[in-house]
């Protein structure tokens, strides 16, 4: 099995991040599954939770979809809690798309009767509000508490050992204001600090899941393959999801290229 995991970080496989990134994936694969770490290239990366950068970032995790399915890779998992791209990935390619933010958020409502987000900062506030919307939890949402942290910083934690232990402690004392409002689920919203997580073994909160995401993320994207390879379907191409046919899609292929809406394949086994 070949999983597509794609970072809205720029060069994300390059950076302090990516390596540490990497060694939480590995933690979480079966044997025989292999993980394709991919961050953007093209766009600048540097922060999704501002809609201009977000738009920049969109179209290269859209086309790397279309690349992934195009090299044989059986899911595209899209490692940024903005699930930047997921819905136009969905109706363009036929395998598997998941996003870090819709996944964490159903594992958590299937863990406990709500859950509470933990913000990197103010700013991704409204975002994070939106996607529990969207996926139709706003009843489960317990509450949003914020790390007051940036990007920048926590990629900086990376490297430095005290920055790290900050990061940490943010983050618990957000989790703790969570917990004692009645959250019992906590997700911590953001790839990095997830990993930081994951690095030191915190899983749960007194009595309450942490869902880092990634491990989630994973763990979905091979029960998806998995799931399709069983039964020939995952993703619903009726209505939201369902592609343009016959005339009008020879007309969308002129313009935009013979590998958009590729033709379903089927599953290997």
């Amino acid at each position: 099995m070949k999983l597509w995991y794609q970072s809205l970080a720029r060069q994300a496989e390059t950076l302090d991040y990516g390596a540490d990134l990497k060694k939480v994936i590995s933690l979480a694969v079966e044997p025989g599954t292999t993980v394709h770490v991919q961050g953007l290239k093209e766009a600048a990366g540097i922060g999704a939770h501002f809609r201009f950068l977000e738009y920049h970032d969109t179209k290269e995790v859209i086309y790397n979809a279309i690349q992934a399915e195009k090299e044989g890779y059986d899911a595209f998992l899209i490692g940024n809690i903005t699930d930047a791209g997921m819905r136009e990935a969905r109706e363009l390619v036929n395998i598997p798309v998941l996003g870090l933010s819709e996944t964490s958020l159903h594992i958590a409502s299937i863990m406990g009767a709500n859950f509470g987000l933990v913000a990197i900062a103010e700013k991704w506030i409204p975002r994070l509000i939106e996607n529990v919307d969207r996926y139709g939890l706003r009843q489960k949402l317990s509450g949003i508490e914020v790390m007051e942290t940036s990007p920048l910083d926590l990629r900086k934690a990376f490297r430095d050992d005290a920055r790290r232990k900050d990061v940490m402690a943010r983050f618990t004392t957000a989790a703790e204001k969570l917990a004692a409002n009645g959250a019992e689920v906590i997700i911590p919203a953001g790839g990095e600090v997830g990993v930081f997580v994951i690095e030191a073994g915190v899983f749960e909160l007194g009595r309450s899941p942490i869902v880092n995401g990634i491990f989630e993320l994973i763990k979905m994207g091979e029960m998806a393959v998995k799931l399709r390879t069983l039964t020939g379907r995952f993703t619903s191409k009726r209505f939201a999801y369902a592609p343009p046919t016959g005339e009008f899609l020879k007309r969308i292929r002129e313009h935009y290229g013979p590998d958009v809406y590729p033709e379903p394949g089927a599953p290997k086994p």
